[in-house]
C-alpha cells in the first residue's frame, strides 16, 4: 500500500513562544556554525511538502507566470539536494510559497523593506492519525521585482525554509544577506554542504512532540 506522503492537517497547535536561538560554537562545513536552531533541535524534516501560491485565475498573467517560472526554478534547484513534494492544498505543506510584498519591518535605525520573507512558526500538527512536531514556513516573495532577482530571492528564502536559519558571508552563496553584482540563481558548494550538515543534525521535527518536563511541587 502507498502511503501518502504528504497527508493534509487534521488539527494543529502553535507552540507559543518558541523561537530561534543562536547555535553553540561547533566545528560545522560551510556557514553551519552560523545557523539559529530552535529548543526542539534543528527546524528540519526528511522530506518537505512544498505548496506554491497558484495564479488568481483559471490563466496566469504575465506577472503571475514570471511569478511562477522564478518560485519554481527556485524550488527545482534545492529540490536537486533534499526531497521536496509539491502539494495543491496548502493544508498538506510544511512550506507555503505566497506571492506578496513582506510588511516593513522596523529596526533599530527605522522601518526597512525587503523582497522577500520566511516565517516560521513551530506546530504540533495531526497528520493521519499522528501527533507531530513540525515547523510550518511561510514563505514571502514579492511580485514586484526583475525575473533573475525574483528567483535568487525565491532560492534565498526557500533556503532559510529548509533548515538554513542563518546567513554566509560569502556573496556568491545563495544565503548571503547581500549578493555580488550577479544574483546568485542556485544554491553554491558552501550551501549544499551547510545543508548536508544540518540535515545530519539530530532534531525533534518530524516525530511526536516530547513531553515538557514537570515543574516539582512546591
Amino acid at each position: 500500500m502507498n502511503l501518502d506522503p504528504c497527508p493534509p492537517a487534521q488539527a494543529e497547535r502553535v507552540l507559543e513562544g518558541e523561537s530561534l536561538r543562536a547555535g553553540a560554537a561547533v566545528a560545522a562545513p560551510g556557514y553551519g556554525n552560523k545557523l539559529a536552531r530552535s529548543d526542539y533541535g534543528a527546524p528540519s524534516l526528511p522530506q518537505w511538502c512544498v505548496w506554491v501560491q497558484p495564479a488568481d485565475g483559471m490563466e496566469a498573467d504575465r506577472w503571475e507566470r514570471r511569478w511562477l517560472q522564478g518560485v519554481n526554478a527556485a524550488l527545482d534547484s534545492w529540490a536537486k539536494f533534499l526531497p521536496v513534494v509539491r502539494v495543491e492544498d496548502p493544508r498538506r505543506a510544511h512550506v507555503r510559497v505566497e506571492r506578496r510584498r513582506p510588511p516593513l519591518r522596523q529596526l533599530a535605525g527605522g522601518w526597512r523593506a525587503s523582497n522577500g520573507r520566511s516565517l516560521l512558526q513551530v506546530l504540533e500538527v495531526k497528520r493521519a492519525d499522528r501527533a507531530l512536531l513540525e515547523p510550518r514556513v511561510t514563505v514571502l516573495v514579492s511580485p514586484e521585482l526583475r525575473a533573475s532577482s525574483l528567483r535568487a530571492t525565491a532560492l534565498h528564502e526557500l533556503g532559510h525554509a529548509f533548515g538554513l536559519w542563518g546567513h554566509s558571508d560569502n556573496p556568491a552563496d545563495a544565503m548571503a544577506p547581500v549578493q555580488g553584482a550577479s544574483p546568485v540563481l542556485e544554491p553554491s558548494a558552501d550551501d549544499r554542504l551547510t545543508l548536508e550538515w544540518i540535515r545530519r543534525q539530530p532534531t525533534g521535527f518530524g516525530r511526536p512532540l516530547p513531553p515538557r518536563p514537570q515543574a516539582d511541587d512546591a
